[in-house]
């Protein structure tokens, strides 16, 4: 448990006290497609959003159905989370500026908490999700409104990363109670692709002779990751001992 703290504090530690505040950089409003289709600006960037839409769903709609053990409130949270990014990040990509990026944060911070709060209660004790869910979704939102008023990222950007440093540790460190674990770092995988991907927005662009950009791919890629949890809570059981 020691352990588990320290991979999610000392990162923050590090922002805060070694690292001067961050600033949202204006150049991350300008992106490679900015075309229109069907009367929708920056139509790429929009659609490519309509892919969480259907895996939160459908995951929200599986977990309050079917799932019976496990941390089921946080995984519905995670799920309901992915399926509003949908909504704020096609509003942030219709209009990009700082103003629509809030909406845009807010359902990924909600994801990202739940799923840390999913992952501590399975893997050290149940008794930890009630605790721990609504103290991780209220750092997670105000993380986000910390950056919008004093313009500082720090805080935001270890929300989004904290948690997926957890995932390696908790699988390597702790006994899990369910099989096909290893589906949580084929998600991992597939979000840091993501991430690259969105890095070279402009080179995808180019290199696919301006068919669809870094930026579509990357939301397409990362709705693969909450895929493959959907895929691990259908296909996984308690482990036998």
């Amino acid at each position: 448990m020691a352990g588990l703290i320290a991979i999610m504090i000392v990162p923050l530690l590090g922002l805060l006290l070694l690292h001067g505040p961050i600033p949202q950089d204006k150049g991350y409003h300008v992106f490679a497609d900015w075309r229109t289709c069907l009367g929708i600006r920056n139509f790429g960037n929009v659609a490519s959003n309509a892919a969480f839409l259907l895996i939160g769903v459908i995951g929200a709609l599986w977990c309050h159905a079917h799932l019976k053990t496990g941390a089921r409130l946080s995984w519905i949270i995670f799920f309901l989370g992915v399926a509003l990014v949908f909504f704020g990040s096609g509003y942030y990509h219709s209009a990009p500026n700082d103003d629509t990026l809030v909406w845009d944060r807010l359902p990924m911070t909600l994801a990202f908490m739940a799923l840390f709060a999913a992952l501590v209660s399975e893997h050290i004790g149940a008794q930890l999700e009630y605790k721990l869910l609504i103290p991780a979704l209220i750092v997670g939102v105000a993380s986000v409104f910390w950056w919008k008023y004093t313009d500082d990222l720090r805080v935001y950007i270890w929300v989004q990363f904290a948690p997926l440093l957890a995932i390696p540790f908790v699988l390597a460190v702790f006994p899990g109670r369910f099989t096909h674990r290893h589906y949580l770092l084929y998600g991992l995988g597939f979000y840091l692709l993501a991430k690259v991907v969105e890095y070279y927005d402009r080179e995808t662009y180019a290199l696919t002779s301006a068919w669809v950009s870094g930026h579509s791919v990357k939301h397409l890629l990362a709705a693969l990751a909450p895929l493959f949890l959907y895929w691990m809570l259908r296909r996984r059981h308690v482990r036998d001992g």
